[in-house]
């Protein structure tokens, strides 16, 4: 038994190390440059080892995304305890959603520079509906958590829940996520002696709230 634990502790810390070495190269030189080899040598490991735990670099990728959103997602909310998120307004508690939009523009620039090279690669790649469904599955529960802030909303009548739960989840995530993203990968051009991207991330996060807040 102490030689399989062993076997087990020994297999995930390969499997993180792997991640973390794709992680690193993949939001640095973006995915469609870095190889498989390109891993196997930054993660220390040798390729058959590689190819063990992820037999394409699609896999790996999903893998990746999916490690990475999820590890950020539980350290948000770890931040905010359970009973403090009870006891906010839905308004409240979407300001507090929105807000980590910023946050990660703040502290985790790279984690939306891999993000941004994820939906590239994803496209080109036309990936299988099957190898997406886990990471899939992670944006249905921020759904399922949406929709219980919603429901709140519509009780407390902090949220005008005249427009539907949809568009407000759609128009949130994706203008938000669009928005952080441009600034962290430097889409948008900004005079540098008048740059103030976070001052403008909240004025954009105040004006939505404004649309859905009574």
């Amino acid at each position: 038994m102490r030689g399989k634990g062993k076997d087990i502790v020994q297999m995930a810390e390969r499997r993180q190390r792997i991640l973390e070495a794709g992680f690193e190269l993949f939001s640095g030189r973006g995915i469609d440059l870095v190889t498989m080899p390109d891993i196997a040598e930054a993660s220390g490991l040798g390729r058959t080892t590689l190819y063990r735990y992820f037999s394409t670099k699609t896999e790996l990728v999903i893998a990746i995304a999916l490690w990475k959103w999820k590890d950020y997602i539980d350290t948000y909310q770890a931040a905010t305890p359970e009973e403090r998120q009870r006891e906010m307004t839905a308004a409240e508690q979407l300001r507090w959603y929105m807000d980590s939009f910023i946050d990660v523009y703040r502290n985790y620039r790279e984690i939306l520079r891999f993000n941004y090279y994820f939906n590239s690669f994803i496209r080109s790649e036309a990936v299988a509906p099957e190898l997406m469904q886990p990471y899939m599955d992670m944006v249905s529960d921020l759904e399922v958590g949406f929709r219980a802030l919603y429901e709140k909303g519509r009780k407390d009548g902090t949220l005008r829940t005249g427009i539907t739960e949809t568009a407000m989840f759609s128009s949130t995530f994706h203008i938000m996520l669009a928005a952080v993203t441009r600034y962290a990968i430097g889409l948008l051009y900004v005079p540098e002696d008048e740059t103030d991207p976070e001052g403008e991330l909240l004025l954009l996060e105040n004006a939505l709230l404004r649309e859905f807040v009574t």
